[in-house]
């Protein structure tokens, strides 16, 4: 369970009083001899200063230390604030008992040299830097145990969002509306050419085989993606006949580099469905694959507006966006805007 902010505040200082507390309780079983009043004054003024105290550290801790990437000079940071801890802690109980004695009221023989005994320098190093220092390795380990509880949630979740990703790219990969209408294009199609029906016949298999056995990995080469694109543009021509116009300009040096299956496939068929189908006299894509700043770019524009219809879920788009946050993390970027009436996708994965 991942706990919020509010809420680990809440058990930080229920800890803190419950802790403390303990702490100074502890000493009516161990200091003898001494009154009621004083027992009461020393537990109530060693909560206050072991929480004063701690909570300070604890700001400073949160402040500068890097917990998610733990280095030297987090190390030095931590050392720096135990001493200071260690000195503030012993500092105020140094205080406390010289302020007791005198103002106080009177002490009797034993608390006169408990006073004695506590009011040595040693003495006073010791329990505090034992004390500050047990608090410290508290602390810690429990952001610790937090940490390593938080990772395995958001590992968790991420396998649970990657299988999401995955059914949910199946689901947009698989068009039925794309499928029938090549099926009844590739139908007709047989009357006037039987040899171009096969060969179309076969790129639709071609597809729903890339569809259905590359969907659990999490990249593939750029050349091989480009193979489902030529036989999806060359299915969309039968549909579109001559309303469509496919460029493609790829450099040859991107041609081995690897990407998440269908991303390119997906981007194609929106351009396709909700830009060129919706044109009278059809309209052009161009496909640009370059390297860039350490990058890869993948630019696909249609011509026609940027316009998404109420009913359209969208989920080619989902599947994108979603893949390049699950595999890039902020890494990877992906874009939609309308240029000069056109409509540009693009997106940019690290290469490194």
């Amino acid at each position: 369970m991942k706990l919020s902010n509010k809420k680990s505040n809440y058990i930080f200082w229920i800890l803190q009083f419950l802790g403390w507390g303990f702490i100074n309780v502890l000493s009516i079983f161990i200091v003898k001899k001494v009154s009621t009043e004083l027992l009461v004054y020393s537990i109530l003024a060693g909560m206050f200063i072991g929480i004063f105290s701690s909570s300070l550290l604890r700001w400073y801790l949160k402040r500068n230390v890097q917990f998610e990437a733990f280095g030297l000079k987090d190390f030095l940071k931590i050392l720096a604030s135990f001493i200071f801890g260690a000195t503030l802690f012993g500092s105020l109980n140094y205080a406390f008992g010289h302020l007791y004695a005198k103002f106080g009221p009177g002490l009797s023989e034993a608390e006169i040299q408990m006073f004695k005994l506590y009011d040595g320098f040693w003495i006073q190093v010791i329990n505090s830097l034992f004390i500050i220092g047990a608090w410290i390795v508290t602390y810690l380990v429990i952001k610790l145990l937090l940490k390593l509880n938080k990772d395995r949630i958001e590992r968790l979740e991420l396998n649970t969002n990657l299988k999401q990703a995955q059914l949910n790219t199946l689901k947009g990969q698989i068009n039925p509306h794309f499928m029938f209408n090549s099926l009844n294009n590739i139908r007709g199609l047989m009357l006037e050419d039987v040899e171009k029906s096969r060969d179309m016949l076969t790129k639709l298999s071609e597809i729903l085989r890339y569809s259905l056995t590359k969907n659990n990995i999490n990249a593939i080469s750029v050349q091989e993606e480009l193979e489902v694109v030529d036989n999806y543009i060359d299915l969309s021509k039968i549909q579109f006949e001559n309303r469509l116009d496919f460029e493609k300009h790829v450099d040859d040096n991107t041609l081995q580099l690897q990407i998440p299956p269908m991303i390119i496939q997906l981007l194609i068929e929106n351009a396709a469905k909700h830009g060129i189908s919706n044109l009278k006299n059809g309209g052009r894509i161009v496909l640009t694959i370059k390297m860039e700043n350490e990058g890869l770019i993948i630019e696909v524009k249609n011509t026609g507006k940027l316009q998404i219809a109420k009913n359209s879920t969208q989920l080619g788009l989902k599947n994108i966006k979603q893949r390049l946050k699950l595999l890039y993390a902020d890494k990877a970027s992906f874009k939609l805007s309308e240029i000069a009436d056109e409509v540009v996708a693009n997106i940019k994965i690290p290469l490194t």
